[in-house]
């Protein structure tokens, strides 16, 4: 199948006409497309065949490789326990079914082992995409992703081998410090007593809040003490018995307290709940997550909230643009108000 002039370029309708299919399938072919729509493999084939005889300008090493796909798109996240990972996984279902994908979620507890497992049986299902969601050091799962010819994302957790989605930490965390300060010195309580609790050292997503917190406490002239930043992790347990030990050295709760997760605020619950009422209103509370069940607290709290729709949206999006050369960090805003797409009757920045 030879061109008839080599002067002019192919189109679509070149390659619609050579193969004797229609318009719509060629492009859905040279798209990438075709199995969303089922159009059969054997066709697609034909047509991408064809389109390289004609010289039609097409990058066929990447449409090739999408001939092999199942139309399955894969996410793995660290679990389903707070609002924010349940948000996330959520919204990446409704997208990928948006495409025409079938979604494919899997839970790996923050274990390096099952991480690596599970991306490698994901790639053997041949899925067309992987979001990596809260993973510590998504470095290896990137490099088998590549390997694959896969297109892999980034999620809440960066790393330099792939793109990657987060939310601004830093921005966020110095943003609710200064809540909560204003908060502090209103009631006549002193600053620079605002603790910072919870996280994981060396942590991409903590290590940016503690830089926010840091940043506010800097714009005031003053100094958080010594022991004013705890990461103990963000288990429950831990945060119960980090502030029992604050509580039995003061008398009281702290006079300020930023929670850096969800799950290390219900050890703050649970262990508030133990103590007499009047406890629970001596210290100014605030976490960097959300859940609307903190409206029914006995005790005010200011919640920083992650625009999980808008992440999900700018994964979808790298992961659109294919381009495995560059590897862009997007920082999505944080706020206390709604988020994307949200009814702003079921957010409240603060709660009594």
């Amino acid at each position: 199948m030879a061109r008839t002039n080599p002067n002019r370029k192919s189109t679509i309708y070149d390659i619609a006409k050579a193969t004797g299919s229609s318009i719509s399938a060629v492009s859905m072919v040279l798209n990438g497309t075709w199995a969303r729509y089922r159009i059969k493999e054997e066709t697609a084939n034909r047509i991408l065949a064809s389109a390289e005889q004609l010289g039609y300008n097409v990058n066929m090493k990447a449409r090739g490789l999408r001939l092999s796909r199942s139309g399955l798109a894969g996410m793995i996240l660290p679990h389903y326990r707070n609002r924010f990972f349940a948000g996330l996984v959520e919204n990446f279902e409704d997208y990928a079914r948006s495409r025409g994908l079938c979604p494919i979620v899997v839970s790996t507890q923050r274990d390096p082992a099952v991480e690596l497992s599970v991306t490698e049986t994901l790639i053997s299902q041949q899925v067309e995409l992987l979001f990596i969601a809260g993973v510590r050091n998504p470095t290896p799962l990137n490099d088998r992703c590549a390997s694959a010819g896969i297109p892999c994302i980034n999620v809440d957790l960066p790393g330099p081998a792939a793109p990657s989605v987060v939310s601004d930490n830093r921005g966020g965390a110095r943003a609710l410090t200064d809540v909560l300060m204003d908060k502090m010195t209103a009631r006549g309580a002193s600053a620079d007593e605002l603790l910072f609790l919870g996280g994981v050292v060396d942590e991409y997503a903590t290590d940016m809040r503690i830089a926010g917190y840091r940043d506010a406490f800097a714009a005031r002239g003053i100094t958080p003490a010594a022991d004013a930043v705890d990461c103990f992790g963000y288990d429950a347990s831990s945060a119960r018995r980090a502030l029992a030990r604050r509580y039995e050295s003061l008398g009281r709760l702290p006079a300020g307290l930023l929670m850096n997760s969800i799950t290390a605020f219900e050890g703050l619950v649970q262990f508030a709940s133990s103590l007499p009422r009047d406890a629970w209103q001596s210290s100014v509370v605030g976490c960097f997550d959300w859940d609307p069940f903190a409206a029914h607290l006995p005790f005010e709290v200011t919640m920083m909230r992650q625009d999980v729709r808008k992440i999900i949206a700018e994964a979808f999006a790298l992961a659109d643009a294919q381009d495995t050369a560059a590897h862009p960090l997007v920082i999505v805003p944080t706020g206390f108000g709604p988020m994307s797409g949200e009814d702003d009757r079921t957010v409240e920045p603060s709660v009594a």
